[in-house]
């Protein structure tokens, strides 16, 4: 199951480093696929957002249970549901008339407040070289609604494309945005390694350091290093063409 809410067009090509005429690279069409959260937006601190709310609106033990049908939907379906979680709370709950505030949290969430320091400047560094699409998993409703409302969707150019399991949509991925190399910005490692596995070395995977999955001393022990990783999603700014591709020291040009 997938959601793709992008316009694929005919790629721009691109030459990753000054050519001569005695000594030239072939051109490359080169792909630069961001995730959202904890990536470009900080969701620890939307998360945090909500848990004080739902504190607040229906007490602490009922908050209890709707971040207990949260987690039971992220083990199910491998990604944060909130609206589905608000679904079994209501079902627990059904005469719960506070249940409304909760939901209008969610939705009208000012979620541009919530983009990481640079985020923007990032996605604008790299699409002098080629295109910025989101690659991004969740529902069907929030994690658009959250793309759209940062801003995301249009710094993008309405490029974006959500699925279930996006490491695992790689075929669909580069059929709709066909590619000599792709650069991939994750704060999951696990997420990187995948997509390492399939693409190998038509990949370039970058790694934010942001968030609590990118602090999991766990998942860095048991994943391989990203090829570049950078302490914040502003740092890419930083870097030359050359150090993202792999083809040169990843030094940033500061």
């Amino acid at each position: 199951m997938k959601l793709k809410i992008s316009r694929p067009v005919r790629q721009r090509r691109c030459d990753p480093q000054p050519t001569n005429r005695t000594n030239s690279m072939p051109p490359k069409t080169i792909i630069f696929l961001f995730d959202v959260d904890n990536t470009l937006l900080d969701s620890d601190r939307i998360t945090a957002d909500l848990r004080r709310h739902l504190q607040h609106e229906v007490g602490p033990e009922r908050a209890q249970h709707y971040w207990t049908f949260f987690e039971q939907l992220r083990a199910e379906l491998g990604y944060a549901d909130y609206l589905g979680a608000l679904q079994r709370y209501r079902r627990e709950y059904p005469r719960d008339p506070r249940l409304l505030t909760v939901s209008k949290f969610l939705i009208n969430y000012p979620f541009a407040n919530r983009l990481y320091p640079n985020a923007l400047d990032a996605i604008d560094h790299v699409k002098q070289w080629g295109l910025a699409v989101i690659l991004s998993d969740g529902d069907v409703v929030f994690q658009p609604r959250k793309v759209e409302r940062s801003g995301l969707f249009e710094a993008v150019d309405s490029h974006a494309l959500i699925y279930v399991h996006k490491e695992m949509e790689l075929d669909d991925v580069a059929q709709r945005y066909p590619a000599d190399h792709y650069v991939m910005v994750d704060d999951k490692l696990r997420i990187l390694a995948a997509m390492k596995k399939i693409w190998g070395r038509r990949l370039t995977t970058v790694f934010p350091r942001q968030g609590r999955y990118a602090q999991d001393p766990q998942a860095i022990a048991t994943y391989p290093a990203a090829d570049l990783t950078i302490e914040r999603i502003g740092d890419l700014v930083n870097y030359p063409l050359p150090a993202l591709l792999g083809t040169a020291n990843s030094t940033p040009a500061i």
